[in-house]
């Protein structure tokens, strides 16, 4: 591992002598960065000797290789031992006037701070605010601990044991690390197009009234922006959504089922994974009136002709291209689970999708709510996945399962 250590100038500098050496002994590669005035508590034969690396401190050394940069985009964690009230302040600020204050900016590496004063600097309304601003971008703080100070003092701000030093270093680089393989992990989408439609469509009775449903579009919108945040490129058909679109996604608006189906087919080319999450209409009016239908004309009831919209996923499934995966929605208010997994496994046979995503819905379940319970069924009709929780943790769900589908087909 690789860790940069900077030392600045407080009585305590010497302390630091005891954390490089147990890092070295620990086996990994330490590069020391001392302020001008660590140096006159703490000699540079003496850092050098025990990091067993040339000392750095001078911002305009190595300016070929860019040293000021390097350090801090090579290091896997920098932590500054002993950590000055001025050297916490000039951190918070952000200041880069010498090499220390460069490494920091220039690395995206956890950065840890041990603190080391008298407790009159440490207890400081500066101090503390400089404290809270480092720890709200995620410094890790190490102490101080409370005891004997020099001049005789005793209080808050001696500097934590090195054993307690060390251990923060190393934790905070090993929990840097993992996040990064997760954040890599978790980026399983990357480079792939996906299309997902989401909202509720509406079919137009005269130019005021339409057919609709209660769909809020907040699940397809959910599975858009995790898609994105796993790396893919989303493009999103969207109808008559209640919530906003993520920003990187691209939209299609629309209205009608007729034009979900024109906008799907067009775009499903381009794409290797369709998510159909939209409510569709399945029928609507054969005759759209061209005003206001006044009740006065019509009496005491209104009878409408209705004609069946185009089974987009169907339709989908006939044109698919070779390794694209589509999947299905089946919203569903059957009580009985087993009853309800029945009906999803027959829409899955009959539509031909991938796999099918069951969702129960009712006056208060599903639609225009936060939460959302899925079934992922399979081509086998096996349930895959059975999830409850809110809308952003159940696309994941449903996405994992399209990974795994992706990955095996």
């Amino acid at each position: 591992m690789r860790i940069v250590v900077g030392v600045t100038g407080g009585i305590a500098a010497y302390k630091a002598v005891s954390v490089i050496r147990s890092l070295v002994l620990l086996g990994h590669h330490v590069d020391v960065i001392a302020t001008e005035h660590a140096l006159k508590f703490v000699g540079a034969p003496t850092l050098e000797a025990i990091s067993r690396n040339p000392l750095h401190t001078d911002l305009y050394e190595g300016v070929a290789q860019v040293r000021h940069v390097a350090l801090g985009q090579q290091a896997d964690v920098i932590a500054v031992v002993p950590a000055t009230a001025n050297s916490i302040a000039r951190f918070a600020a952000g200041m880069a006037d010498d090499l220390l204050g460069n490494t920091v900016l220039a690395s995206r590496s956890p950065l840890v701070v041990a603190p080391a004063m008298h407790t009159e600097m440490w207890q400081h309304p500066a101090t503390q605010a400089n404290i809270r601003r480092l720890e709200e971008r995620g410094t890790v703080i190490v102490g101080p601990e409370s005891g004997a100070l020099t001049g005789g003092d005793s209080g808050p701000g001696r500097l934590a044991e090195t054993e307690t030093i060390v251990a923060s270093i190393l934790t905070a680089a090993r929990a840097a690390k993992r996040r990064a393989i997760e954040d890599e992990q978790a980026r399983d989408l990357s480079g792939r197009r996906v299309l997902i439609t989401a909202g509720g469509t509406r079919e137009p009775i005269d130019p005021v009234r339409f057919l609709g449903n209660r769909s809020s579009g907040r699940q397809g919108v959910a599975l858009a922006a995790r898609a994105l945040a796993r790396g893919a490129e989303v493009t999103l058909i969207a109808a008559n959504l209640e919530v906003p679109v993520p920003e990187g996604v691209s939209v299609v608006r629309v209205s009608t089922a007729q034009q979900m189906a024109t906008a799907a087919a067009e775009l499903a080319p381009r794409h290797e994974i369709i998510v159909m999450a939209a409510a569709v209409a399945d029928f609507r009016p054969e005759r759209v009136e061209s005003g206001k239908i006044k009740k006065e004309a019509t009496g005491d009831a209104l009878t409408l002709t209705f004609t069946k919209n185009p089974d987009i996923l169907r339709q989908l499934v006939a044109a698919r291209v070779p390794g694209q995966t589509l999947v299905g929605f089946a919203a569903e208010t059957e009580a009985d689970d087993a009853e309800r997994l029945e009906i999803a496994r027959r829409k899955r046979e009959r539509k031909g999708c991938d796999l099918l995503v069951l969702n129960q819905v009712g006056w208060h379940e599903g639609f225009q709510s936060e939460y959302n319970r899925v079934q992922i069924i399979d081509d086998s009709g096996s349930v895959l996945a059975d999830h409850e929780g809110d809308k952003m943790s159940a696309a994941d769900v449903i996405l994992d399962a399209v990974v795994q589908r992706s990955l095996a087909g």
